[in-house]
This record gives structure tokens, sequence and C-alpha cells, in this order.
């Protein structure tokens, strides 16, 4: 495992501590995260994200979308199987799972949909006015007037 040297960031930098957290969390989280079940990132949008997850077998009811600690937490859990059923093969796994996507700063989940074996959840990141570029009008003083004010 590599280990990353953050202190560059932090001399020149302030408050991106957080994403320090997140990246730490992240690299541990790939050693003892499975492949299951696969998923897309995809941007839909200049501000839309959209998370699809494979979820074939299991039914909506069976599903679960939170959001908590600026992370969206997807968790399936199966019903009782019906046991009578004797299969000679097993390739659709409907084992329960958590998978759990940590969000940037005004990024929220817009909604979730689950349609043809797929989950999809929707994302949108929102960016406060106070956050948007604004242009700082530049007052023109007369230099007599300057040098009035400043005696």
């Amino acid at each position: 495992m590599r280990n990353f040297d953050l202190t560059p960031l932090y001399r020149a930098s302030v408050g991106f501590d957080r994403l320090a957290d997140v990246m730490d969390r992240t690299l541990s989280a790939d050693l003892a995260q499975t492949s299951y079940p696969p998923y897309n990132i995809e941007k839909t949008g200049e501000n839309a994200y959209r998370i699809s997850i494979a979820v074939a077998g299991f039914a909506a009811d069976d599903l679960s979308v939170e959001v908590r600690d600026a992370a969206v937490i997807v968790a399936a859990r199966k019903a009782e199987e019906d046991t009578s059923r004797t299969f000679l093969h097993r390739g659709i796994a409907t084992r329960a799972f958590e998978r759990k996507f940590t969000l940037a700063d005004h990024v929220r989940v817009e909604g979730a949909s689950h349609v043809d074996g797929m989950l999809h959840i929707d994302l949108v990141r929102e960016i406060p006015e106070a956050l948007k570029p604004r242009q700082i009008a530049i007052e023109k003083l007369d230099s007599r007037k300057v040098q009035k004010l400043d005696a």
C-alpha cells in the first residue's frame, strides 16, 4: 500500500483536511471492498451525475438508499427465498450488500429509480450563490478627491 504525504497541502491551504480524510477512507476501503455489485458513475450534465448499480434479482422493496454523513449508502437485503427451488447453476448473486459513495460539498441526491434490474441514483451539485464567481465593480476616484480624503 502506498502512503501519501499531504504535508505540502496543509502548508499551503486551509480547510482541506476533509479532502485528506476522504482520500484516506477511500484508499483503505478499496482494500476491503469487493466488486459486487457492479456500478457506473457518469456525468449527465454540467452539474449532474448518476450512479447506476446492477441489482438483478432485487426488487425495489429489497433496496435502500440513504444519505448520511456526506455519503450515499446503498444497501440490499433479499427476503427469504423459496427453498423448494433447486438450482442446477446459480450465477445471479442476490447476496446482501452495502456500498458507500462519498459526496463532495454541495452535492445532493435528487432521486432514485429502479428500472430493468438497475438502480439509478441521480445527483446534482448546487453551488450556493455566495460561492459563485461575481464581478466586483471598481470605483473610479478623482485623484484630487483622494488627496483631500488623505489630508
